[in-house]
């Protein structure tokens, strides 16, 4: 009697058990592949693979050699454009303006002996003692030291107005131009140090030590997140019937306590043949992915382990 009355519970049970209400997936974490800006070779890797890493852990260092000798130019050109710069706002230099007003004081003395010469040999034309060809060279040396004086004044009025503010709006210019390249060049060298994006666990290092990596390819691959979520697959019927936000029980191969998870992502797109090319009975087949965040305590959970998440 006692065996009749536990065989009929054991009946009922499975009879009101639903296994179209479990949603069937593995458990997961998201995959940040690290890849190489450059092709160069790979001097360390400071941390294995399978171990637990920090946003900013050093994971992979790349050669830096060359990019360092690019910096120090950048920064050579920074330098030199500083330089210039401070140069021209200061204006001319003290010595400088001294010596052209010496050159303007000398051009006037040479315009003043010319004149004065030129003034004798027109008295003495007049009474026919030199010839009219020395007349003309000492007019043409008078026009000459003229001109001279004229052009070292225009020396000495140049250096005392100080610079035009054109050129010291293209010294600023190249100024920010060299700042721009140091930028991108110490970006580069940055980049030759692979460090974490994210906390995680380090899953791969494709490259060894040694070897010369081709841009573009991963340098390490990190599962982010502390806990793993489940992506699963909801069936037609219970689409409508969870929403982001909702509290599910997920239950994982080898624990046999049920895991309450966040339902954090849902498609609104079905994985297989469209709702509208299927009848009634078909359409109970369509799959939605979805993706079921597991609480931080569940941190020690790997990739990979089925899991089934039971829908209301």
């Amino acid at each position: 009697m006692r065996f009749f009355t536990l065989l009929v519970l054991v009946l009922l049970s499975a009879c009101d058990s639903d296994p179209t209400n479990i949603a069937l997936g593995t458990l997961e974490r998201a995959r940040i592949a690290h890849t190489a800006t450059t092709n160069e070779v790979v001097v360390a890797l400071p941390v294995a693979p399978g171990s637990q890493v920090e946003k900013g852990m050093l994971l992979v260092k790349l050669d830096d050699t060359l990019q360092k000798a690019h910096v120090s130019k950048a920064l050579a050109d920074v330098a030199k454009a500083e330089a210039n710069l401070e140069k021209l706002r200061s204006g001319a230099r003290v010595e400088e303006v001294a010596a052209a007003r010496a050159k303007v004081t000398g051009a006037k003395a040479a315009r003043d002996e010319s004149q004065a010469n030129y003034l004798r040999l027109r008295d003495l034309i007049k009474k026919k003692v030199i010839s009219k060809a020395e007349l003309d060279k000492a007019l043409a040396a008078r026009d000459a030291s003229e001109a001279s004086l004229l052009s070292a004044q225009e020396v000495l009025l140049q250096l005392t107005n100080g610079t035009r503010e054109e050129d010291l709006r293209v010294a600023e210019a190249s100024l920010d131009a060299a700042n721009a390249v140091l930028a991108s060049e110490q970006k580069k060298l940055a980049d030759l140090s692979i460090v974490s994006t994210r906390d995680g666990i380090l899953d791969n290092l494709p490259w060894n030590v040694g070897e010369r990596v081709t841009m573009g390819s991963p340098l390490a691959i990190v599962l982010a997140g502390k806990a793993p979520f489940a992506r699963v697959y909801v069936p037609e019927p219970y689409r409508v019937k969870v929403k982001v936000g909702d509290q599910l029980q997920v239950r994982v191969d080898g624990i046999e306590q049920a895991i309450t998870g966040t339902l954090r992502w849902i498609s609104s797109e079905p994985a297989f043949t469209p709702y509208y090319a299927l009848n009634q009975e078909d359409r109970a087949r369509l799959m939605y992915l979805a993706e079921v965040q597991l609480p931080d305590s569940q941190s020690g959970l790997p990739n990979g382990v089925p899991a089934q998440v039971i829908l209301p």
